[in-house]
């Protein structure tokens, strides 16, 4: 499967799948400033960048492996 363009609009349903979080925990998100998640407002309709959707869950990651001090170690 062909990943998406970064610029693809993804409804909030699709979004929240891909999140792995529910439409209405997103809508949540929005209203509260929980998470500097950007929306795209079209018309009445809130969409989603499949690339601000990747920046984000790349934010939200935590204890990442260090990928220099990996390398450091090899020798």
């Amino acid at each position: 499967m062909e990943e998406p363009n970064k610029n693809h609009l993804l409804t909030r349903e699709e979004a929240a799948d891909f999140l792995g979080v529910s439409p209405i925990t997103l809508a949540l998100w929005k209203s509260t400033k929980r998470y500097n998640l950007p929306v795209v407002k079209v018309g009445r309709l809130a969409k989603y960048r499949y690339g601000d959707l990747l920046e984000f869950v790349e934010r939200q990651t935590v204890n990442k492996p260090d990928v220099a001090n990996d390398n450091s170690r090899r020798v």
